[in-house]
Order: C-alpha cells, then sequence, then structure tokens
C-alpha cells in the first residue's frame, strides 16, 4: 500500500513548504485519480506557458489514490481496487507516455481472453463474436446454451426492428429488452454492466452509461449490424496495435499514482488535510477553508470528489449546484482477494473470469482471473482469484462482516469452481458509495450541473460521478478541469 511511501511524493501533512497559506494559486481538492490528473495538467500547462505555479493538492485521507492501491505479499500483487485501465479510450495512456510509464505498462495475456458467464450453476463462455450485448456470429449464438431458443430468435428481431425516433432517454434494461429481448437483458447484458457500473439497468440510463450504443441505432438501425461493423474495424485496427483492449502495470495500477505524484512541484501535495467549505473571497477567487482552521486563498479551484462531497463543499457557494451534486446517487461494493495454490483448483481457468446473472441469484457480482489476465500476479504454482460483491441490486451484502463476504466467496467458488481448498492469501477491500449510478435523467442533471459551474469562472468540477467512470474518463475529467481552472 502507498501509506508508508506517502513522502517520496513530497507529501507534507500540514502547511505546504513554500506556499503561503494565502496564496495558494490553483487549488486541487481531492486526490485520486481524476485530482492527480488535473494537478498534472495544470503542471504541464504552466511549464509550457512559463508562468509560475501556485498549486496545492488536498487530499483527507493519509495516502493519495482513492481506491487504486497495490500490494506485493508473499509473490501475489493484490489490487484493492481497479486492476487495469482500458486503452480504447486515449487519455490514460496518453498520460502515461507523458511521464515515462509507457514501458511500465503491460498487455493482457493472450491465449485465454475469454470471458465465462454462469448459467444454472455452471461456467459458459460467452459466445464468440459477442460484443457486449448483440451477437454478431451465428454459429456460435445458435451453439450457447446460455439463450433458449426463443430468446436466441428474438434476438434476431433486432435485424429487423425500426429504429427509435424520439430521443427520449431511455434505461439500458429498455434499450437492450426493445433490441434483443429479455434474454439477452439478463443472461449477457446486465451481469456485464453490472461488471462496469455495479449498477441496475432497469434505472442506468442507456444514454449516459453505453452512449455508442444510442448512436449505433441511430446510424445502423439495427444493433447486430452495427457490432458486426465494429467488429471488422476492430479487427482491422488491431492488427498492428501495440496493446490490448485492458493494460495493466508491471507492479500494479498503483504505479500511476506515485509516478504522478513524483511529477508534481515540491510541497505542493497535502495529505490527512479535509477540506470543510469552499466560498467565494472577494475581489476574485476563492476561500478553502480547512477543518484544521487553516484557510488557502486561490484563484481557482479544481473539486476531484465524489459528487456528494462536492455538493457539501459547495453548499455555501452556490444552493442550486449543491443540491443538483447531492442528487447523484452511489453504490458500494466490495473485492474478497484470494490465493490459492493452482493445484487447489480443479477449473482450467482458461478465460479472465465470470460474471455471475442477478437471475442466478447468487451472493457475487463477478470473479476474475487475475493471475491469468496479467503476468505477475501470483508467484509460480499459484493463483488470484478476485471475487466482487455488492452493487445496486445486492446492497445487503455490504452488511455482511469482512468473514462473511470471505465465507460468501468461497462458498461460491466451492460451486462454481470446485475449490474446496482453504486460500493461502485472503484480503477484503470495501468501497463505499464509491461508484456513480448514472441513472434516467443524468445527462440532463449534468447540463444543470454545466450551467451552475459557469457562473463561478476558476471552478471546475472533475471525477467518476459526471461522464465516465473508468480510469482513462477521470484522467480526462481532470485535464479538463485543469484546462478550465488554469
Amino acid at each position: 500500500m502507498s501509506g508508508g511511501r506517502a513522502r517520496d511524493a513530497a507529501v507534507v501533512t500540514g502547511r505546504a513548504s513554500g506556499v503561503a497559506a494565502d496564496d495558494a494559486g490553483i487549488v486541487v481538492i481531492g486526490g485520486g485519480v481524476a485530482g492527480l490528473a488535473a494537478a498534472h495538467r495544470v503542471t504541464e500547462l504552466a511549464a509550457a506557458h512559463g508562468t509560475p505555479l501556485r498549486l496545492t493538492l488536498v487530499e483527507a485521507a493519509v495516502r493519495l489514490g482513492g481506491s487504486i492501491a497495490s500490494e506485493r505479499v508473499d509473490g501475489f500483487l493484490v489490487e484493492a481496487g481497479a486492476d487495469s485501465f482500458l486503452t480504447e479510450k486515449p487519455w490514460a495512456l496518453d498520460l502515461c507516455r507523458r511521464i515515462g510509464l509507457e514501458e511500465r505498462v503491460i498487455a493482457t495475456r493472450d491465449a485465454d481472453r475469454r470471458t465465462f458467464i454462469v448459467h444454472d450453476g455452471r461456467l459458459h463462455p460467452l459466445p464468440d463474436g459477442f460484443l457486449l450485448l448483440a451477437p454478431t456470429r451465428l454459429v456460435p449464438l445458435v451453439a450457447t446454451p446460455l439463450f433458449t431458443w426463443r430468446g436466441k430468435l428474438r434476438m434476431a428481431l433486432d435485424l429487423v426492428l425500426p429504429r427509435r425516433t424520439d430521443g427520449a432517454d431511455e434505461s439500458l434494461g429498455e434499450f437492450v429488452s426493445r433490441r434483443l429481448g429479455r434474454g439477452a437483458l439478463e443472461r449477457v447484458a446486465q451481469p456485464l454492466v453490472g461488471g462496469i457500473y455495479t449498477g441496475d439497468p432497469a434505472r442506468l440510463s442507456v444514454a449516459a452509461t453505453m452512449p455508442r450504443f444510442v448512436e449505433m441505432e441511430r446510424r445502423d438501425r439495427s444493433m447486430i449490424v452495427a457490432m458486426r461493423r465494429a467488429a471488422r474495424a476492430a479487427a482491422t485496427a488491431g492488427s498492428g496495435a501495440r496493446w490490448s483492449l485492458f493494460v495493466s502495470f508491471v507492479d500494479g495500477m498503483e504505479t500511476l499514482v506515485r509516478a504522478i505524484a513524483q511529477r508534481l512541484p515540491e510541497g505542493a501535495i497535502r495529505v490527512h488535510a479535509r477540506v470543510r467549505a469552499l466560498a467565494a473571497a472577494a475581489p476574485h477567487g476563492y476561500e478553502v477553508a480547512l477543518e484544521s482552521g487553516e484557510r488557502l486563498h486561490a484563484r481557482g479551484v479544481i473539486v476531484a470528489t465524489p459528487a456528494y462531497v462536492a455538493a457539501d463543499l459547495v453548499r455555501g457557494l452556490d444552493a442550486a449546484l449543491a443540491a443538483d451534486l447531492e442528487a447523484i446517487p452511489y453504490a458500494s461494493s466490495a473485492i474478497v482477494t484470494l490465493g490459492y495454490g493452482r493445484a487447489d483448483v480443479p477449473h482450467r481457468l482458461d478465460g479472465f473470469g465470470f460474471v455471475v446473472p442477478a437471475v442466478e441469484g447468487r451472493r457475487l457480482i463477478a470473479c476474475s482471473f487475475s493471475s491469468v489476465k496479467y503476468e505477475g500476479r501470483a508467484p509460480a504454482g499459484a493463483a488470484l482469484l478476485r471475487v466482487f460483491c455488492g452493487g445496486a441490486l445486492a446492497t445487503h451484502m455490504m452488511e455482511y462482516t469482512d468473514a462473511e463476504l470471505v465465507d460468501a466467496a468461497r462458498d461460491e467458488l466451492r460451486d462454481l469452481l470446485g475449490i474446496v481448498a482453504a486460500p493461502r492469501l485472503v484480503r477484503v477491500h470495501r468501497h463505499t458509495r464509491a461508484m456513480p449510478q448514472y441513472h434516467v435523467g443524468h445527462l440532463a442533471r449534468l447540463d444543470a450541473i454545466d450551467a451552475a459551474v459557469a457562473r463561478h469562472l476558476g471552478l471546475a468540477l472533475a471525477g467518476n460521478a459526471y461522464r465516465g467512470v473508468g480510469i482513462p474518463d477521470c484522467v480526462h475529467a481532470g485535464e479538463l478541469a485543469a484546462d478550465c481552472s488554469a
């Protein structure tokens, strides 16, 4: 974990060295990926323009990175949060190149790049050619036991159904059911989307979570036709691509956190320093009040916290903005990481993991075969598995104790993978109110938030609550906020 290495990044817990409390310049509130990316971008812009920089990044926790933390123990590499990021969205990989991390990036293994779906208590591979929610190849679809014949024929109707033309927001569940039928929703779309958003498709906005699908229907009408085109384009683009769709780092995701922090100005980072409120300051700028009683004055402020935290901070500045931020709901989840001797795992582990449809009634959302996905995640002769629990459809799981979560995870892996042996390694990481839920109407709420923020010169918001929950999205949000505030 990074707590013991905080000072490697010139972190101080009191007054930032060399920066007067009343002359902070730019203040970034929140030291997760979005806040770090924002602070780094501010530093880049100042260097490019040759202007002096007064930067303070304030983080309430004792360490940076938010849910991202990597721990090496007994040869296992344990990730507390995200274990990879998407290369299809370029912003995180671009940042890695700029800060000299590209050589530390690793791709997924090629041999076992497939996902399983739990069906009637057994693991079945997602049919070849099935992209997210729609099939692109006929034979694998016909052969799979994941869907009934009625369900397969219903999917085929997508080829002739008309496109929707009214432009109204609809839920992801409504969209998939309308285009491909209930079977596609329950057996594939819900568990796959659940693995991304830990959310309920019946409430998630398709336009906010999967805007590509809306555009595909608008352009191609049929999702099957659109997915076939996307598959052909991906195959052409991937023929010379260096990276896989998902990548990580040799030493884990915390590599990114440390690398960004080390490139910020000396003394800029303040950990274990909680912000109490944000207010306008005369004649211009902002006053950032810390719980310690210290007050920082800034010409620009980037709030890179969860939306409900941001709401509390800006309430005295703009009550309407606070109300809109507070209205963004969140889900909680937990990750149980288990290390085993490879001989203790009867399953071949010939994939990256499995997802579990809610209709299966099990106590897990998904399981990732970490030591299969990436090199160096487990010692020789061992396997590392990550079990995901909770989310919007299983909120009761967050009432379990850590021991109960471990017992539940082991019970499920006994049923699904045949593992009866005790694990060599056990870690539990809880992520309380960590995943924003982009419900129907989310984009309209963002319009109101954008309009409110625009009324406050030098104020910007960043994080996963707005236009994407992945690491590349957070990097992009932070950098855009820096462009607005610097």
